[in-house]
């Protein structure tokens, strides 16, 4: 039996498709990111699967039992599922401790572990008015895990954070599922936060389920060029291009990463030239362009200048 089983999704509005036919299935502690442009449907899928907002066809089950939506239930939700939307809110004026009210459900000794975990046992003391946007997020996951969840649901957490508060949010997240031993699943559109983490992808598109698989595949094998470019730069090569740089048996079009290119400087006129370099922290990112072909490169080396003639193949191809 699957820890969470969503089967057959499908939600309307109006004229509009928001989900179509949305059936997966997930283990539990296994990370899931459902990733997709906006208005893909990535939040709508999370709030039926939280059972805050009714499908029009198809059932979600949590360990076996059936997730209701709004339609069938009293009170909206489901008591082993938390969602932290991104509209989240704290009631201003309160301190942390009285937010969090945690006495009659868990220990004083779980609560100050959910709080360590959280990293806001610090704040109590302190009033919502009083926080910043990271701290009042952290002190909105902890209240969710005061309930005891099975399943946390993370809607696009990251966004508008900076990244020394983004990285601590990222620790926190991981500690979740490590130290709490709670499944995740989070909506997110940005690779950084996504492929370091998830054990699997979901990618929607229009409300379809456009490709799903692991990090390694979503990265290096996408199957479109929206999905490519999801999770950053990408080439994409042509029979005729890839023959330019020497693939000897190319089989059709072809989506390359930039660093899945070798770079080489040339003393022959007739090849690559570099156009651009920009310096990426761990990494050089270059633009070469030779006759109507642009290629982007990323290389560890700090050796190429604007005006370099090189030559570049394919890691892992042969050359005529």
């Amino acid at each position: 039996m699957a820890f969470l089983e969503v089967s057959h999704i499908s939600k309307q509005s109006d004229d509009r498709i928001i989900l179509r036919d949305i059936s997966f299935q997930q283990k539990q502690f296994q990370r899931l990111v459902i990733a997709g442009e906006t208005g893909s449907g990535k939040s709508s899928l999370l709030k039926i699967i939280a059972g805050l907002m009714q499908s029009n066809q198809g059932e979600v089950f949590l360990k076996g039992e059936k997730v209701k939506g709004p339609d069938e239930n009293l009170v909206a939700g489901h008591a082993q599922i938390a969602y932290l939307s991104q509209q989240f809110d704290l009631q201003k004026f309160l301190r942390v401790e009285q937010v969090l009210d945690y006495a009659s459900s868990i220990s004083t000794k779980e609560a100050a572990y959910i709080f360590s975990v959280c990293r806001i046992d610090h704040l109590l003391q302190r009033k919502t008015d009083q926080l910043s946007g990271g701290e009042k997020q952290r002190i909105a996951i902890a209240r969710l895990l005061i309930g005891r969840p099975s399943l946390l649901l993370l809607d696009e957490p990251f966004t508008n954070l900076d990244m020394v508060v983004k990285g601590i949010l990222k620790t926190v997240i991981d500690d979740i599922g490590r130290k709490l031993k709670i499944t995740c699943i989070m909506v997110s559109h940005d690779p950084a936060d996504t492929l370091a983490w998830a054990d699997e992808i979901m990618v929607l598109k229009g409300g379809n389920v456009i490709q799903h698989g692991t990090p390694q595949q979503i990265y290096r094998e996408p199957v479109n060029e929206y999905v490519a470019g999801l999770f950053g730069t990408y080439n994409l090569l042509s029979i005729s291009q890839q023959k330019m740089i020497g693939v000897k048996h190319p089989a059709g079009n072809k989506l390359v990463r930039p660093e899945e290119i070798r770079i080489r400087k040339s003393k022959i006129t007739n090849r690559f030239h570099i156009d651009d370099v920009r310096f990426c922290g761990n990494l050089y990112e270059l633009k070469l362009t030779y006759r109507q072909l642009s290629v982007s490169v990323a290389t560890t080396l700090d050796k190429y200048s604007v005006g370099d003639k090189v030559e570049i193949s394919l890691i892992g191809s042969r050359k005529n």
